[in-house]
């Protein structure tokens, strides 16, 4: 895309990616159509190769140092050094980018990888980023769902306590993460929830430039499963096969009607992985080939490194082989 790459707007203030603001909507907009003109920008319904972003979970909670699950990567700043990138390849490639979609994690407070979810004998909720739980933590009783959120999510307690249970017998024998309890994040109606301020203005400048709107994808918010990928909950069946989730087969066939889809966001290990690793089984199931259209921008993800608790740097660099392998693109921001 390198013929077709625009200059970067004045606006764009690459020290405050790191920071919280308020987007001047309307001032942008203008901006966004003067834009248009000055560049000979035309609409998006005018590609002729259609080009989607899909922007994994590039929220404050994320992103932000001091919010709840900043992904800092191995150097401590990851994300934001990883959104300035994305931020001015947003702006460079303007022109040919046709879609942005978004995906947004979104939690309330009681959901299984929650610490309020669980307690032990002693009443004590588990410790969030430290704690794994696995099957023989629940049957040994070291740790048990909270028999107040049963209340709160009109659950029988009992069956409730199953379902956990067999949600982390489901993930170990689908070689999933074994389940996690984080900090609370990325809660519905937060502000941890949001895009990035200088993210949220790239893109909403984009759908003004370029007549196309913005489109969110919603996960997470199943209160008895993790949803790393946008494309799938981590466990799609509860105890006797009763249906838990749902694919997101909408924005799977979306995708793979597009001629080309960049991914990038947060965090490498895990939501960007899964959901990467997502699009290849069901690309696998349509057409291998399909493959060479996905494009991984792999300066603008970093994994999940908690310094001497956990460092997922090796499980997405091993992720990432196998996508390139299967014929996906692994190339740096600067490249189109």
């Amino acid at each position: 895309m390198d013929k077709t790459q625009l200059p970067i707007p004045s606006h764009f203030e690459a020290q405050k990616v790191g920071e919280v603001w308020r987007v001047p909507y309307q001032e942008r907009a203008d901006l966004a159509r003067d834009w248009a003109k000055t560049h000979d920008i035309k609409p998006a319904f005018e590609d002729k190769e259609r080009i989607c972003l899909l922007l994994i979970d590039v929220q404050n909670t994320f992103c932000i140092p001091g919010f709840e699950l900043f992904v800092g990567g191995q150097s401590g700043t990851g994300a934001v050094e990883d959104n300035k990138r994305l931020c001015e390849f947003i702006y460079r490639n303007l022109g040919v980018i046709s879609a942005i979609a978004p995906t947004l994690d979104t939690h309330t407070a009681m959901q299984i990888f929650h610490p309020i979810f669980w307690i032990n004998a002693e009443g004590n909720h588990p410790t969030p980023a430290a704690t794994n739980i696995t099957p023989k933590d629940i049957e040994q009783g070291v740790w048990k769902v909270n028999p107040a959120v049963s209340y709160s999510l009109r659950s029988n307690y009992e069956t409730l306590q199953n379902h956990a249970l067999h949600y982390v017998k489901q993930l170990s024998q689908n070689g999933k993460y074994p389940l996690t309890v984080w900090f609370y994040h990325s809660m519905l109606g937060g502000i941890g929830h949001a895009l990035v301020s200088a993210v949220e203005e790239a893109v909403f400048f984009h759908a003004i430039a370029r007549d196309s709107q913005t489109q969110f994808e919603i996960k997470g918010n199943n209160p008895l499963t993790e949803n790393y990928s946008v494309l799938r909950p981590e466990v799609l069946e509860g105890v006797g096969g009763t249906p838990l989730a749902q694919k997101n087969t909408r924005l799977i066939q979306q995708l793979l009607e597009f001629d080309k889809v960049i991914i990038a966001g947060q965090a490498k290990s895990h939501c960007v992985a899964w959901t990467i690793d997502d699009l290849l089984t069901e690309i696998q199931q349509i057409d291998p080939t399909l493959a060479q259209k996905i494009y991984i921008l792999e300066d603008c993800t970093s994994p999940v490194v908690v310094p001497k608790v956990v460092d997922y740097t090796e499980q997405a660099e091993s992720a990432f082989k196998k996508f390139a392998a299967s014929g996906m693109h692994l190339v740096k921001s600067t490249q189109f």
